[in-house]
């Protein structure tokens, strides 16, 4: 569909309003409902967007370290463009158009800070280098039968999980809330994210989505409208969808795992896989391998953006802990599959359900590239067994603050995504340790509070 079919399916249209959003450092969508026909005079020029998006935290707390915007700025608004190949149909809401838009002006200049400004810049370098890089994501996340008002009533204590139990890959359990499943899986059809498969995981009320593989941008897109979009699909079963890392010590945590393969330059062959090779990973694939090892402490924030990420990252809870990889291993930091020409992939496993995809992705891509641009070598023999015992060749950074320093000081960091982006991403990890440092915790009162 071209950009004049877009505008006039617009025009055609008869609602006479249309939906656009960005996305936040966080990965949150932001956005707004405009007139139909303010959207025709900003379609194919620009339009203002307050920046203070990029200026406070997921709470809208307003940082008070960040350059780029602040109350030294007046927080003015910048320049995004729509991109009309985003173009959707909202099917939950009487199929309302939408759109996303960038932080870029007609001139080109975009936002150093703007995540999917960071993804596409980092996916011209793979195709400026003869590459194709193909993406998906996918999610786990938790169910719950509360409202958004009945969780702040109670102060978010006993919530009530949508079903009880153990019980992965259940059909029994799916049929429950069958509804629920099946609006998933066809609305998400209709809006462009087109699932591959989906099924309950292990704990209370848990599911697992796989999105269909597409170009990393799109991988990207798709995966930030999933999240967003499966929690508008729960409110209208009065149910509630959390993509927390982790909710609770007693369950396991909720993955993000990012899947990626470089193709050629006319996506035809999967450079990753070499038939005549041992375990049939080609050399381009063993240097984006080796350059993900080596980047993934300098980068860890990128996957493990928040406080709660760490408490995911623990032995034995079906997440990493240590610098390793291996074939179909899934204890290890990075899962090799090479069963085919056209199904040999990455997955790497760091990534939780609470990153920003943009970002999960770019560093991905960027630290792969990175391999491959210095053409590291996969010394390092691959995994087999246990990784959590794998201690070698490294471990992960413990928390929020240890990762974050780690980015701050690696030049690495600087190399791969610039140095404008590393210092304002950094400065909100920051941030965000520093709210949790001087939070009095329920951990905290039940310890202290008579004993002490």
């Amino acid at each position: 569909m071209t950009n004049k079919d877009i505008i006039q399916q617009i025009k055609d249209h008869p609602a006479g309003k249309v939906k656009l959003a960005v996305t936040d450092i966080d990965g949150i969508l932001r956005g707004k409902v405009i007139h139909k026909d303010k959207f025709l005079t900003v379609a194919n020029s620009s339009f203002g967007f307050c920046d203070v998006v990029f200026g406070w935290d997921a709470a809208d707390k307003a940082y008070d370290n960040a350059q780029f915007t602040g109350w030294h700025t007046g927080y003015p608004d910048t320049e995004a463009c729509i991109d009309l190949s985003t173009f959707r149909k909202i099917p939950w809401e009487n199929d309302l158009p939408f759109f996303l838009a960038d932080f870029v002006n007609q001139q080109g200049h975009i936002s150093p800070v703007c995540p999917r400004n960071l993804l596409k810049k980092i996916k011209k370098e793979a195709v400026e280098a003869g590459y194709t890089p193909l993406f998906s994501q996918e999610f786990e996340w938790f169910n719950f039968q509360e409202t958004p008002q009945e969780l702040n009533d109670k102060a978010f204590r006993h919530l009530k999980s949508m079903t009880p139990g153990m019980f992965g890959y259940s059909i029994l359990r799916s049929s429950m809330k069958h509804a629920f499943f099946n609006d998933l899986f066809d609305l998400m059809e209709r809006y462009g994210v087109p699932l591959e498969g989906l099924h309950t995981e292990t704990g209370p009320g848990v599911y697992e989505a796989a999105i269909l593989y597409a170009d990393i941008l799109e991988a990207a897109d798709r995966a930030v409208l999933f999240k967003t979009g499966t929690k508008e699909i729960a409110y209208r079963h009065g149910l509630m969808a959390s993509f927390m890392a982790k909710w609770s010590m007693e369950l396991p945590g909720c993955s993000g795992h990012v899947h990626q393969s470089l193709w050629d330059d006319k996506g035809e062959k999967n450079l990753f896989y070499d038939e005549s090779h041992e375990n049939h990973m080609s050399s381009l694939m063993q240097s984006y391998v080796a350059g993900q090892l080596h980047c993934l402490p300098h980068i860890l924030p990128m996957y493990a953006p928040t406080i709660n990420s760490y408490k995911r990252l623990v032995e034995g809870a079906w997440a990493p802990t240590t610098l390793t990889w291996g074939m179909d291993n899934r204890t290890t930091a990075l899962r090799v599959l090479t069963g085919g020409q056209k199904s040999a992939r990455l997955e790497t496993r760091v990534c939780g359900s609470d990153v920003n995809p943009y970002l999960a992705m770019a560093a991905c891509l960027a630290s792969g590239l990175y391999g491959v641009k210095h053409q590291l070598r996969l010394e390092q023999p691959q995994t087999v067994g246990n990784g959590y015992e794998e201690l070698r060749y490294g471990t992960l950074p413990r928390n929020l603050h240890e990762a974050t320093q780690a980015m701050k000081q690696s030049s690495i960091a600087n190399e791969i995504f610039g140095a404008s982006f590393v210092d304002h991403f950094v400065r909100t990890r920051e941030w965000e340790w520093r709210q949790f440092a001087q939070t009095v915790t329920d951990w905290e009162l039940k310890r202290y509070f008579e004993i002490i």
